[in-house]
């Protein structure tokens, strides 16, 4: 089984270190000092209070790994659209995308049933590069749990968790998630094969879609702005938005609106990533958590006042930065 993970910066560091340790053979596409130094020095792992260094394969060209059975993609859902024709040399006649972005993806629609099947999303695929590019019978849903971060090139610092929860667009449970989840398992990571796996992404971005802005805007870290009377009442304006767009595509909710706030609440003073990505001078993932969302809005006819009011000033201060161009 040959596993290639497209943009290997923390979160797809992690997994290929966890990889290699367990002797897959997975490759690794990276760019910049980051992937100097793996190939130099080779990927440091940093967890549990201890470090190990592994050799991996690491390429910023494709066309050096050739066909994989599996590409897992960790980009930022914006970084992926332009590079989908650098990544064919990878793809081959049964490779599996696997889709660990976060926010709305651009499959979403694929094999849901109904009236909606199929419908194409622009805010995360601008002119269906994806779609097109890939093909979306191709596509494995992801939903990645763990938090880490690149401390210095080549070093990867494990914070949190090990879950990636895997899922077929249909709710199967095939043989190519089965696979992957037992690769997975042997390098001890979690990645059980969920049935409903759009449920899981809603779950992950009701906090993204909310937290992340108002942090940004803020500058306030989770245990603050979910405390706050009026952020979070912000925060849960937008969420209850999204969870009557989520039950009209037919996602249930484990858990409610305030447990989900107070478990951001929980993780204490966390900077999101999007505050991180504003302070860094990153591009910023506005379309994926908070235009999409959106958009959906606009599909299943529901009003999103709040996510419309937020995003507008997200997108603007995206701009006045240079982070964000749409």
């Amino acid at each position: 089984m040959k596993i290639c993970i497209f943009g290997a910066g923390a979160i797809g560091g992690y997994m290929g270190a966890k990889l290699a340790q367990a002797g897959a053979d997975v490759s690794l596409v990276a760019r910049g000092p980051h992937l100097e130094a793996m190939r130099e020095n080779g990927l440091r792992l940093i967890e549990d209070g201890g470090e190990t260094t592994v050799p991996v394969t690491a390429s910023d060209n494709a066309a050096d790994l050739g066909p994989q059975d599996y590409v897992i993609v960790t980009l930022k859902a914006h970084s992926v659209p332009p590079v989908v024709p650098k990544m064919q040399p990878l793809i081959g006649e049964g490779t599996t995308i696997v889709s660990g972005v976060n926010g709305v993806p651009w499959w979403y629609f694929h094999k849901i049933g109904g009236d909606l099947e199929g419908t194409r999303l622009e805010t995360v695929d601008p002119g269906n590069a994806q779609w097109d590019g890939f093909g979306p019978d191709r596509v494995l849903g992801c939903v990645v749990y763990p938090a880490a971060e690149v401390i210095e090139p080549g070093v990867v610092k494990h914070i949190e968790g090990n879950r990636f929860s895997l899922g077929e667009p249909d709710g199967s449970k095939s043989d190519r998630a089965l696979a992957l989840s037992k690769a997975l398992g042997a390098a001890g990571l979690k990645a059980p094969v969920r049935p409903k796996i759009r449920d899981e992404i809603w779950v992950k971005l009701w906090g993204n879609l909310s937290f992340n802005p108002i942090s940004a805007l803020t500058h306030a870290t989770l245990d603050v702005l979910c405390t706050d009377p009026g952020t979070r009442a912000v925060a849960r304006g937008m969420m209850v938005e999204a969870q009557e767009i989520a039950e009209k595509l037919g996602v249930k909710f484990p858990i409610d609106v305030d447990r989900r706030i107070q478990g951001g609440a929980d993780v204490g003073a966390h900077r999101t990533s999007m505050l991180q990505d504003l302070d860094q001078g990153r591009p910023m993932e506005i379309d994926a958590l908070v235009g999409s969302v959106k958009e959906l809005g606009r599909v299943t006819d529901t009003p999103t006042p709040t996510i419309d009011t937020v995003l507008a000033l997200i997108a603007l201060r995206g701009k006045v930065a240079g982070l964000y161009d749409s």
